[in-house]
């Protein structure tokens, strides 16, 4: 069975490769931006890694696709991308100091297999109080703006975190461990994957 993660986030290719499975990356063209977050946010991030997922499998229906979306919530405020660095400070100046969540959804979807199969993983991080200036150096690096929630846990901003209360992994963008126990429920193994 060949495998395809349907992301070009380098932090999920990097977190899936520890598995030593082989797989390609075919980014999918979905327009996240059209999408309305008005809604819960484990279905809303779940619908956004289907739409994903279902994207790429149409054009390889005997490979098992991955597709995923990470969001970050804040008082039920869903915070995706930050839009640019204004939108950004924002952001990190209303995670300062409080407790969010950080949800990833997977989908996998094998069409000629009929594998339809969404989950997603929730962790809660907390940030200590940030400065002014700690907030304008990440800014000034130009890290966040690929991000959900302006930050990324494993670059700079690991100094903003307090605590986490979940899996790193899935904070970075990825549930590893999830995702290999989901497979094993919907009957796949890694020495399948080839």
């Amino acid at each position: 069975m060949k495998l395809i993660l349907a992301s070009r986030s380098p932090r999920r290719g990097q977190i899936l490769s520890r598995l030593k499975i082989p797989f390609n990356i075919i980014a999918s063209d979905v327009d996240e931006s059209q999408f309305s977050s008005n809604e819960n946010p484990e279905e809303f991030a779940c619908e956004l890694a289907e739409l994903k997922a279902s994207y790429v499998a149409r054009q390889y229906p005997d490979s098992l696709v991955i597709g995923a979306d990470t969001i970050v919530v804040l008082h039920d405020e869903i915070m995706g991308k930050p839009d640019d660095k204004q939108d950004a400070g924002r952001m990190l100046k209303n995670l300062s100091g409080n407790t969010h969540r950080v949800i990833t959804a997977v989908s996998l979807v094998h069409n000629s297999k009929t594998i339809n199969h969404t989950f997603f993983q929730d962790t809660k991080v907390t940030f200590r109080e940030l400065s002014r200036e700690d907030i304008s150096t990440y800014i000034d690096s130009t890290s966040p703006y690929d991000k959900a929630g302006s930050y990324g846990i494993q670059d700079w901003s690991a100094i903003f975190v307090e605590h986490i209360n979940g899996c790193y992994d899935n904070v970075v963008g990825f549930p590893l461990s999830r995702f290999y126990c989901e497979l094993k429920k919907i009957g796949i193994q890694l020495n399948e994957i080839s």
